[in-house]
């Protein structure tokens, strides 16, 4: 892949992962108009695509770091035996959502149909769940916190996370849009949800590192960590700002650039300017 290809790729993972505009879609958006998405380059690509997700991995655990302090602390109360704490309670809701996209993921790695990956199917996912996040963020109370969590949600918001394996969905937006409609404040939606993102994108970063090692080409591990540091840093800055502009606004904002991109692609899709 181009350097130039690389600083690029970095940057709209960075930028976004954590937005609930959907990082995935982006990505096949990015392969299919700039770089060669050919069988040649696929795997490339994938494992690329894989490399800054691991990159944005991160600068959550960077962002959050208390937050993973005490989950860390929770899974020690685990083994020791003391499990009445809210460290505790934050561990299990975090694998209790974590634990049907995990299975679903694998299962999705494997048999997944090329076709999910289509502009089409990104355009359409990207404007209807866009206006669901629009919807959900509207008409919901702005009341709970993850303290108030309890299992069911946790249990819930999992399931919603598995629809995100579809490019398009955004794992950060249906997470989001989950935990609104539970009522959660939107700074505590947007934590919770980058919390579930440790789990995910560390299972996928996994089955990449196996990857790598079975290529053992050089230049596309150098590639991998770049992409993986610049992506670290652009996230690092994009949570940054989300977690600001939540205090003091909706998820409007980015609920209407889902609209505009995908009636954008439905458009130039239907016109004939794609085939």
């Amino acid at each position: 892949m181009l350097f130039y290809h690389i600083i690029i790729l970095a940057l709209i993972q960075g930028i976004t992962e954590f937005l609930p505009i959907s990082s995935s879609g982006h990505l096949v958006l990015f392969h299919e108009f700039i770089t060669t998405n050919n069988d040649i380059y696929r795997n490339e690509n994938f494992m690329m695509d894989v490399a800054v997700h691991v990159g944005t991995l991160f600068s959550v655990l960077l962002y959050f770091r208390n937050d993973v302090y005490n989950m860390f602390c929770g899974l020690n109360n685990i083994i020791t035996g003391n499990k009445n704490n809210a460290d505790v309670r934050l561990i299990l809701y975090v694998f209790i959502s974590s634990l049907p996209v995990v299975i679903a993921g694998f299962v999705f790695y494997k048999f997944a149909p090329v076709w999910l990956r289509s502009i089409e199917v990104i355009a359409w996912t990207t404007l209807i769940f866009g206006i669901i996040l629009w919807w959900v963020d509207k008409i919901k109370p702005v009341e709970r916190t993850i303290k108030t969590l309890n299992v069911w949600d946790a249990l819930w918001i999992g399931c919603a996370q598995i629809l995100a394996l579809i490019p398009g969905v955004s794992r950060s937006g249906i997470t989001m849009t989950a935990a609104r409609w539970f009522g959660f404040t939107r700074t505590e939606s947007a934590r919770y949800s980058l919390l579930l993102a440790i789990i995910s994108i560390s299972g996928a970063g996994v089955l990449n590192g196996i990857d790598l090692l079975k290529i053992n080409d050089s230049a596309l591990t150098f590639d991998v960590f770049i992409a993986a540091f610049l992506a670290f840093i652009s996230g690092f800055i994009a949570i940054s700002i989300m977690m600001r502009w939540l205090e003091r606004a909706s998820f409007a904002l980015f609920a209407a650039y889902r609209v505009i991109l995908g009636l954008g692609l439905l458009g130039i899709i239907y016109s004939g300017v794609i085939l």
